[in-house]
């Protein structure tokens, strides 16, 4: 007899630390979805205050091209909307809008030699591209992120545990296939 309730405490045991490790395996999936999704907002914030830089760097050397310039204003203020609804498909939109901005915005600045030539202008255009790509390596990494976590979620018995805890889902960023398009480089040079 005492054989027996050694193994039933052992299975006990076996089976609830098996559950702890099921549980802090989600919570660990589902901060890390919160986590790139912060590395994102991180990113974006240090566009946002970079870009105002950019803008004002070139309105001094094309003061009559005010509509590439206010573009880029009016699609950074949608992205900073966009952050603050928290909604990935909102952010997407808006972040559409604003690379085309900006893509607009470098098309403009090919027609002015001494504006490609200043030195802060190139800095800042070097250093927005690099955060473009930074940007666009973290909504990857938040869309493995939120992948992972939602494939857990669908396992058995992970399904169970997260229904019992209220572990939701997450949302991928999508993008249209207008906003994922090839840029029409002609277009903009025109």
């Amino acid at each position: 007899m005492e054989i027996k309730v050694w193994v039933l405490i052992a299975s006990t045991i076996a089976v609830a630390a098996y559950l702890v490790a099921l549980y802090n395996s989600l919570v660990q999936f589902k901060n890390n979805v919160a986590k790139a999704w912060a590395n994102i907002d991180v990113l974006l914030k240090q566009r946002h205050d970079e870009l105002p830089k950019l803008v004002e760097t070139c309105k001094q050397y094309m003061g009559y091209e005010q509509p590439a310039l206010e573009r880029v204003v009016a699609a950074r203020a949608k992205v900073s909307q966009a952050m603050a609804h928290g909604s990935p498909e909102v952010l997407g939109q808006a972040e559409a809008g604003l690379r085309s901005g900006l893509g607009q915005l470098y098309a403009v600045a090919e027609n002015y030699p001494e504006l490609k030539a200043d030195q802060s202008f190139r800095f800042l255009q070097t250093r927005i591209s690099g955060l473009e790509n930074a940007i666009a390596d973290r909504r990857e990494f938040y869309n493995d992120s939120v992948n992972a976590l939602n494939v857990r979620r669908e396992q058995f018995p992970d399904r169970l545990l997260a229904s019992a805890f209220n572990i939701g889902g997450a949302e991928l960023l999508h993008f249209s296939s207008e906003e994922t398009r090839d840029v029409d480089i002609k277009a903009l040079f025109g």
